[in-house]
C-alpha cells in the first residue's frame, strides 16, 4: 500500500522571480488590455521532483483550505541540474521542479 505524501512535502516553497510576480499580477493589470483579459491568477511554487500534477493540486487545496481556493490547472517544468565551477572544482547546481498553479477566477492566495 502506497503512503500518502504530506502536502508540505509536496509543496516546498513559493518561487519568487520577476516573471512569477508578473504571472501573479496578470488578473489585476489594467495598463495592458491583453493582460487584463486573464482573470485567473497564476502562482509559481517549487515542488518535489517526484510529485505529479494531481498530488500538487491536492496539496495546494489542502494547504490553503481556509481561503477555499480551487485549482483549475497545474503546469510543471523540470529544471535539470547545471554544471557549475566553484574554486576550480566542478560541481552541480541541484535540479528542481516548478509548478505553475492557475486558480479559479476570483480566488487569491494573498
Amino acid at each position: 500500500m502506497k503512503q500518502r505524501k504530506s502536502p508540505y512535502n509536496v509543496i516546498k516553497e513559493r518561487y519568487v522571480t520577476e516573471k512569477a510576480q508578473m504571472l501573479q499580477s496578470l488578473h489585476t493589470s489594467a495598463s495592458n488590455k491583453s493582460q487584463s483579459k486573464c482573470d485567473k491568477p497564476k502562482y509559481v511554487f517549487i515542488v518535489d521532483l517526484t510529485a505529479n500534477k494531481a498530488e500538487i493540486k491536492n496539496a495546494i487545496e489542502e494547504i490553503f483550505a481556509k481561503k477555499k481556493v480551487t485549482v483549475k490547472s497545474v503546469n510543471t517544468v523540470t529544471i535539470p541540474a547545471k554544471k557549475r565551477r566553484v574554486r576550480g572544482r566542478v560541481g552541480f547546481k541541484s535540479a528542481f521542479k516548478k509548478a505553475i498553479i492557475t486558480l479559479k477566477a476570483g480566488d487569491s492566495l494573498d
